[in-house]
């Protein structure tokens, strides 16, 4: 029974939702759909039957699957991991915030309602021009780069994102490389000037909204503290339907008071909305997920994968962000092992043109790493972040969700224990049971379970 041992320690992790029994195997990221009599022998049935001799010559095979995989697997993360932490940096991606000030003043944004605890102001064109500058030198042989315009509320800030959208894609050209543009709005100031632009230029769009109407109105009231769903929600609706792409999602944000949240993307789908993604809070206020909650959450990932589901049989589908899953053209191993990229493949740019690790950064002077003028003036914050990927986190190196999470947000990480090494487990928890849903859906609708190429 030594087989059984292996595949119920280490990394594994056996689990049963819809009916639909999967085995993981976080070292390699592998799965596998087991039959009933595989489950059985694995709980630890003294089964007799000639179907359990089969069961067990199956689960030999997964065995030897497994642990040639987790050789390969090994010898590659290692030799990744050394040249991820001494070769050369390149930055992919920008979130560039143009706008310190907002017209909404939602109740959980880490932006401090639009200006990050600091003055309400907008980018001017000669920041902006310079991050665009020193993204395409610092990107290196990259010929893909990518730029989030951001806030507070970028379109207050409308000029210049178009103005820097020409400008980054000109510049680009000049070198071989192309400038993925995204625009995250709360969708008020969309116009048809607007959406002609952002279609022509091939803009994509986070939308903002959480869902029903009392559950966004509370969490996000106007400047003068009236509702603001009714004006947002038929705005989006213009903007998608305006879209001449898929590319754009609507983005919520669900708290302790909305923790029957599939309700929110219930909500979305019959409002029409096909690319829904909704995301779990980080505060310390009094709306704030709770860990004696978790439970309930992952109920709820659960009735949410069961309604996703649904539609799909009703030839109504729609796409729910975490629940996108890919075996065959997911990510490659170093973005596995690295996970966003923050403070060294991905910075943030501040109106006054101060560089952060990331956008949850701005603001916060001792995560200041330099300006787009002078370029990255503290290697060393980035060396730290570049070499905070899963193989050093104690906790995930066990983890059967380590390849697929890729070790969690930096930011909360530090938000909640201080250090980036030592991941939030109340997110991880979260993270988890979205996976597993997210691996059953991929199997009843036609995915295979396999090994990661």
């Amino acid at each position: 029974m030594d087989e059984i041992s292996f595949l119920n320690g280490g990394s594994f992790h056996r689990y049963s939702l819809f009916g639909t029994k999967i085995l993981v195997h976080g070292s390699t990221g592998a799965i596998w759909q087991l039959d009933d009599t595989c489950w059985r022998l694995l709980a630890g049935e003294d089964l007799s039957s000639e179907s359990s001799g089969e069961a067990l010559a199956e689960l030999a095979a997964i065995c030897e699957e497994a642990r040639a995989a987790e050789a390969r697997f090994a010898q590659q993360a290692a030799l990744f991991a050394s040249k991820l932490e001494t070769g050369p940096m390149y930055v992919k991606s920008l979130c560039l915030n143009v706008a310190h000030d907002c017209n909404l003043r939602c109740r959980y944004c880490f932006a401090g309602k639009g200006a990050f605890g600091g003055e309400r102001g907008l980018m001017s064109g000669r920041v902006g021009k310079a991050a665009l500058d020193l993204l395409l030198q610092l990107s290196g042989p990259r010929k893909n780069c990518e730029v989030d315009f951001f806030g507070g509320e970028p379109l207050l800030n409308w000029e210049l994102v178009k103005e820097l959208t020409v400008y980054g894609r000109e510049n680009a050209a000049k070198l071989g490389k192309k400038i993925k543009f995204t625009l995250t709005t709360n969708g008020l100031l969309l116009d048809s000037e607007k959406m002609d632009f952002i279609n022509r230029e091939q803009l994509g769009l986070i939308l903002s909204i959480d869902g029903r109407p009392e559950i966004h109105d509370r969490m996000r009231p106007t400047a003068g503290g009236g509702g603001s769903h009714r004006a947002v929600l038929a705005k989006l609706k213009e903007a998608v339907a305006r879209k001449t792409d898929d590319n754009w999602w609507v983005r919520g944000t669900y708290t302790g008071y909305n923790l029957d949240f599939t309700q929110d993307v219930k909500y979305l789908a019959e409002a029409g909305f096909a690319n829904i993604s909704l995301e779990p809070v980080v505060t310390d206020q009094d709306y704030r997920l709770r860990e004696e909650e978790l439970p309930l959450i992952e109920r709820e990932y659960e009735r949410l994968a069961s309604y996703y589901l649904q539609r799909r049989r009703e030839d109504r589908p729609f796409s729910f962000f975490h629940f996108n899953f890919d075996l065959a053209k997911g990510p490659c191993l170093a973005k596995r092992l690295l996970g966003c990229g923050a403070g060294h493949a991905y910075l943030a740019v501040s109106p006054k043109g101060d560089l952060y690790p990331c956008h949850q950064f701005v603001g916060q002077s001792a995560y200041r790493v330099g300006t787009v003028f002078s370029g990255v003036e503290r290697p060393e914050m980035s060396e730290k972040f570049r070499a905070a990927h899963i193989l050093k986190k104690e906790k995930c190196r066990l983890c059967w969700a380590q390849l697929y999470c890729s070790g969690g947000c930096h930011a909360n990480a530090l938000a909640k224990n201080g250090d980036l090494l030592l991941p939030d487990q109340l997110g991880c928890r979260i993270e988890k049971k979205r996976l597993e849903c997210a691996i059953v859906i991929h199997v009843l609708t036609g995915g295979r379970a396999q090994i990661p190429v």
